[in-house]
């Protein structure tokens, strides 16, 4: 589908949809669990419902009722499932699920779309491989497929977390093995992640020994317990309408947000306020004015979601803008550093990559034709840019945006902005 954006005046309130990370996170522990778990204003979107339909395959049994998820876990049980497990475009559900799968005595066999299966696993596989599974993928090239035997025992391994999720499943699974984890962390990107799966494991009573991220030992037979828990507001989804609203001279108020909540994101804020727009936070509401913009250096290794936002961003700062230290941005579901650049050249940006980012100057951009990549996060970010600008921009493959956060088109229009999403030209 195409969306087609022209330049608008948006402004008004806008309630943030739950937290991707949370939901996906909250579905998993509620199915290692044993009981009855319930899930409160959980995200709705196509990567929720695979990490639905995945945790369901390996028997967590999981009803939608109103607003809530409720889940009845298989007490780290899981059955072997009765066919080859399809994640559809969820990274996060693939490197948990390859943990998961390796709690069960049988054979389990991971797949996704084309673009899960170009992402690397190597990393975590080998991790699970030291602690008592038997991995494999079909191609011997460390991607999806991959086929998992159990079972996982504990002991000791090492991780290079170039994605924080490698991380974050192992520290997931490891209380319920019978015997303790030791994890040596050779590196470890995106870091905020794996304290919001720390902040999980708090929250559900396990213990553990944390040496700064560096290392981290978790002691073994420990089970899950039934919780009830409401999701937070997503600032990943957030960045796009605040990053709106301080290229423009419009303001935004974005409601459902927590600032004492550990996603990684919520940093975007303070990014803006170095950079010169307006941001006041208030209980569960931020709100966001545009001024004048000033180009910055950015380190985005905690951020790197936010780097499509952030490379339009860089184009209505004054001077140039830095986004920096994210290698892993182009191991997402498109190499977002290489498409960015690509897409906003389209657009008339003056633009170049780094290995691990963009330099991005002030530029006088005009709408055209650009490409999705079936990329969620290209297509809204390069959204944004288009109710900047004079002309029209096409935004081919714009169904993608539901994969996160579907109701992005609809809250724009709701905001004043002229945005259309059609089958046909």
């Amino acid at each position: 589908m195409y969306l087609i954006v022209e330049k608008s005046n948006v402004s008004g309130r806008v309630h943030i949809p739950g937290s991707k990370s949370h939901t996906i996170r909250a579905l998993f522990f509620a199915s290692l669990a044993s009981g009855k778990s319930e899930i409160y204003d959980p995200l709705l979107s196509n990567d929720a419902d695979s990490a639905v339909e995945v945790c369901k395959a390996l028997g967590a049994k999981i009803d939608h009722v109103d607003s809530k998820y409720i889940i009845e876990g298989f007490a780290g049980k899981p059955i072997t499932p009765a066919d080859v497990i399809n994640v559809g475009n969820s990274g996060t559900t693939m490197r948990f699920a390859v943990s998961t799968a390796s709690l069960s005595d049988g054979c389990s066999v991971l797949t996704g779309d084309y673009q899960i299966r170009r992402r690397p696993l190597a990393p975590l596989i080998k991790s699970l491989n030291d602690l008592g599974a038997n991995i494999f993928t079909t191609r011997d090239n460390g991607m999806a497929p991959v086929v998992i035997k159990g079972k996982l025992k504990g002991g000791k391994t090492s991780i290079d977390a170039i994605t924080s999720q490698y991380l974050s499943s192992l520290l997931i699974h490891a209380p319920l093995l019978v015997n303790d984890t030791h994890i040596e962390v050779t590196r470890l990107n995106e870091a905020p992640y794996v304290e919001m799966t720390i902040w999980w494991l708090d929250k559900l009573g396990i213990k553990y020994e944390n040496n700064d991220l560096k290392s981290i030992y978790i002691y073994g037979n420990q089970p899950y317990k039934p919780f009830n828990l409401a999701i937070p507001g997503d600032f990943s989804s957030a960045t796009f309408f605040a990053v709106q609203a301080a290229i423009s001279s419009s303001e935004i108020e974005l409601e459902n947000l927590d600032m004492t909540d550990p996603q990684g994101d919520k940093l975007v804020f303070s990014i803006l306020k170095e950079m010169g727009a307006t941001v006041e936070i208030k209980e569960n509401t931020i709100s966001v004015k545009g001024n004048s913009l000033k180009g910055a250096v950015i380190d985005m290794n905690s951020i790197p979601d936010a780097l499509p936002a952030m490379a339009v961003l860089g184009c209505f700062a004054e001077g140039e803008t830095r986004l920096i230290n994210a290698p892993q941005a182009r191991l997402k579901e498109t190499d977002r550093i290489a498409v960015m650049c690509k897409e906003l050249k389209k657009l008339g940006a003056d633009i170049e990559e780094l290995p691990d980012g963009l330099i991005i100057r002030k530029s006088m951009l005009r709408g055209a034709e650009v490409e999705g990549h079936d990329d969620h996060r290209i297509v809204m970010a390069l959204a944004i840019a288009g109710l900047n600008i004079d002309g029209k921009t096409i935004i081919k493959g714009a169904e993608a945006y539901n994969i996160t956060f579907p109701e992005f088109g609809d809250l724009i229009k709701n905001c004043g902005g002229n945005v259309l999403l059609t089958e046909t030209l």
